[in-house]
């Protein structure tokens, strides 16, 4: 059986742009890096010129839309000796963009750790294999390794998930590994020290509305370099996030439909407007608990496209659209349903009167918000 991944990781899914990068990259290196600062912005940003590979043109595609600025002093600081903490509100891409450091700096994106209640300091440090230690007593061999193990002795990044759903004494365990970058392992005595490699670092990301779920130390904080992820404030940049990535997602479904671009600028402007608190034309709106993120639109938009493919032979619906939107509303707090009500009464009835068209079909799927 010819078996297909769901989500190849980064260094798969763009193997032949970072193949091409490292052909051509005359730029200086840190110590174990894949490729130098230079091409890591490269691989993150685009280029507008294709390179040469095997006989084939490979264009290095922009993947992440934002500040800049904000890539290159992430890649500066994982260059050094401070950890990397990305924080913002959820859906801004945070941890694509860990994805995208890791895969373009040493080659794997998969040496994580995904921060919940339930992660133990064994989970950030070692564990073992119980079998082997009541046989044999505490080994090498007998050792489990965690990310942060396996980041140390390879000297390579470990991506820790959600650090703020750790508690706080397991986060504080990282604080002498991201100082010292020596762990150490006493059952093993003498041979119990593990020092760490070069090009050894930890990107972590946190959400802000997670800030006081278990918050960060002092000391904890001061071991790494903070960079805050914002939402994207340009509307035609999230309309044309939506379009591109929601084709993504309807190719990797085995779904062959265009994308419909004009449902998604409703969906940008709906998700965008309700984000940011005010309309386009500057009108001012309750602002919903709800995390009305560019990834919740996509996600949106996805649903509301697989609908269509599977029961509307093809034809988006608004009503399907609608329906998609309630579930991300009302994730938080069904008060939010009301501004949603105000947002169709307020904004959609007059865009329905004066563009017509899908903006018409838009608000007569408001029946479905009751």
């Amino acid at each position: 059986m010819n078996k297909k991944m769901m989500k190849l990781p980064a260094e798969k899914a763009y193997e032949k742009e970072l193949l091409a990068l490292k052909k051509y990259d005359k730029g200086p290196k840190p110590a174990n890096w894949l490729l130098s600062p230079k091409a890591v912005r490269t691989f993150i940003l685009g280029s507008d010129e294709s390179l040469l590979l095997d006989g084939e043109e490979i264009m290095i595609n922009k993947k992440f839309y934002g500040d800049d600025s904000l890539i290159e002093r992430c890649i500066v600081t994982l260059a050094g000796n401070r950890g990397l903490m990305l924080v913002g509100e959820p859906g801004t891409a945070k941890t694509m963009l860990s994805e995208l450091l890791t895969a373009a700096i040493c080659g794997t994106s998969t040496n994580t750790i995904q921060g919940t209640a339930g992660t133990t300091e064994d989970m950030m440090k070692y564990s073992w294999n119980y079998a082997m230690l009541l046989a044999n007593g505490p080994s090498r061999k007998a050792l489990v390794p965690s990310p942060l193990y396996i980041g140390m002795e390879k000297g390579i990044i470990t991506r820790l998930e959600e650090i703020t759903r750790c508690p706080s004494e397991v986060q504080d365990s990282l604080i002498s590994l991201l100082s010292d970058k020596v762990l150490n392992i006493p059952e093993l005595g003498k041979e119990g020290v593990l020092f760490a490699y070069p090009g050894f670092n930890v990107i972590a990301t946190a959400n802000i509305r997670d800030k006081g779920v278990n918050e960060m130390s002092s000391a904890l904080k001061r071991r790494f370099n903070f960079e805050t992820v914002f939402p994207i404030k340009d509307l035609s940049l999230e309309i044309e996030i939506i379009e591109k990535e929601s084709k993504k997602l309807l190719e990797a479904s085995g779904i062959d439909m265009d994308v419909d671009q004009e449902v998604a600028t409703i969906l940008a402007s709906t998700f965008h407007e309700l984000r940011e608190g005010i309309t386009v034309e500057g009108h001012r709106l309750d602002k919903p608990e709800a995390i009305m993120s560019t990834a919740e639109a996509v996600s949106v938009y996805f649903q509301s496209a697989m609908s269509a493919y599977y029961y509307d032979d093809g034809k988006m619906s608004m009503d399907r659209t609608v329906q998609n939107i309630l579930g991300a509303v009302i994730k938080e707090n069904r008060e939010d349903l009301n501004k949603l009500k105000n947002y169709f009464t307020l904004v959609v009835k007059s865009r329905s009167v004066k563009e017509g068209s899908l903006w018409k079909d838009y608000y007569a799927a408001k029946k479905w918000i009751k």
